[in-house]
């Protein structure tokens, strides 16, 4: 499989809420870093993305235009989604569902490899995306950090 397949596959586990194999995709030391106030390991950004995904059922990454060199895969996504359940993040209160839709600005990604693994995704952090992107759109205060 190449690393463009591992990412297609990757995004595909997520939006379907498997979270298993999606983390089968990751290495054991994978980091997220760009959308959250800190770089985030494994198992704290599958848990975040699962409250994403519970919240917001219809939650899609719309994954274009990946491109692969060497150990990296460069694309875009524009999240998609419809919050209709309670989002439980951590640190906050749970906010309760507003059926707001929310479609956030095109983010680049960044995939780095490590063999065939995903050990680490990079995101660019442009206005208006990421959580921050996602809590003003659905109408919630940006919590001080």
């Amino acid at each position: 499989m190449s690393r463009t397949e591992i990412i297609n596959a990757f995004s595909a586990a997520m939006e379907a809420n498997d979270f298993e194999q999606a983390g089968t995709y990751l290495d054991e030391a994978f980091t997220l870093s760009g959308p959250t106030p800190q770089p985030v390991g494994k198992h704290e950004f599958l848990a975040m993305q699962s409250a994403f995904q519970r919240a917001f059922p219809d939650w899609k990454f719309n994954l274009h235009g990946a491109e692969e060199r060497d150990d990296i895969v460069t694309g875009a996504v524009q999240i998609t989604g419809t919050h209709t359940e309670d989002l439980v993040l951590p640190g906050m209160p749970p906010i309760p569902a507003t059926h707001k839709k929310v479609s956030l600005p095109e983010e680049h990604l960044m995939f780095t490899f490590k063999g065939d693994r995903i050990a680490s995704l990079a995101s660019d952090n442009v206005p208006g995306g990421g959580i921050p992107g996602v809590l003003q759109q659905i109408g919630v205060p940006i919590p001080v950090m």
